[in-house]
């Protein structure tokens, strides 16, 4: 089992072909922990409307969180750009899982961060709603021709590679985008007297202490990777590449849900 304090997780985009569902809901099944905080983007209303994709391992996460729930677990959904559809429920518990627009944690050292999953603080998304769309468009091609780049390395042994995350680190304007974003974000914890934030969005997994005392936190995503950010007893944060721990576990995919993903997705290729 893995133990922790508090899991901070976004950008699963369950609903989207790239989703790697399978290992969220192996880590489910396994972690321990007081609270969850689902950072936006959990589910990827954008992807459906688009093309509806619902694998049984997609299900098989929700029915995971809800368990998690019914044992006592304390879980805050924190809707992103993706399920902004979620945000007029804000204040709401369904099912045990409080949704609200942002929130703020104490961790166990006594320091407090700001919860948001940042698209409120990326320029792109609010002021043109069809170019963030366009955008999404293009990656979501490029995840899916990773899939098939990836598939073919797997078959040779070679290990999963990133078209976005190299793409990312030779654009400049990439690169500047990611720190205004976290400059942005820091700020914000900064003008609110809180002494840091966790956010998604970027599908950038990262933990900064910033030279003015602000520590940015990033969950990272789970399309490109498998990450989530962890608090451990004492307060220490730590970033987890979960599909590692998963294979030092000896969790390997379940042949029983295999066939029943792809059979749903050939259902739905075939309906469309």
């Amino acid at each position: 089992m893995f133990q922790y304090r508090t899991v901070f997780v976004s950008d699963v985009h369950l609903g989207f072909r790239g989703a790697r569902a399978e290992e969220f809901a192996a880590f489910l099944k396994r972690v321990r922990c007081e609270r969850l905080y689902l950072v936006g983007d959990i589910v990827d209303m954008w992807a459906l409307r688009q093309r509806w994709t619902w694998p049984a391992t997609h299900n098989q996460v929700l029915r995971r969180i809800l368990k998690l729930a019914k044992r006592g677990v304390a879980i805050t959904y924190v809707p992103g750009n993706h399920d902004e559809s979620l945000r007029p429920y804000a204040g709401l518990d369904l099912a045990g899982i409080r949704i609200a627009k942002q929130a703020v944690h104490r961790l166990a050292d006594g320091r407090q961060f700001l919860i948001c999953h940042g698209d409120e603080f990326d320029l792109v998304v609010q002021n043109s709603k069809l170019l963030s769309k366009l955008g999404t468009l293009g990656y979501d091609w490029l995840v899916e021709l990773n899939r098939i780049v990836n598939g073919a390395r797997a078959l040779v042994g070679l290990p999963r590679w990133s078209f976005s995350q190299t793409i990312k680190k030779k654009v400049k304007g990439a690169c500047t985008f990611v720190s205004n974003f976290e400059g942005m974000l820091a700020e914000e914890a900064r003008r609110r007297s809180l002494d840091g934030v966790v956010c998604g969005h970027i599908h950038e997994p990262r933990i900064h202490v910033r030279e003015d005392g602000i520590t940015y936190a990033n969950c990272g995503d789970w399309i490109e990777r498998a990450s989530a950010l962890v608090e451990h007893a004492d307060g220490t944060l730590e970033i987890i590449d979960v599909e590692a721990l998963l294979r030092d576990a000896g969790w390997t995919p379940e042949p029983s849900e295999e066939p029943e993903q792809i059979a749903t997705e050939e259902a739905v290729d075939h309906a469309a």
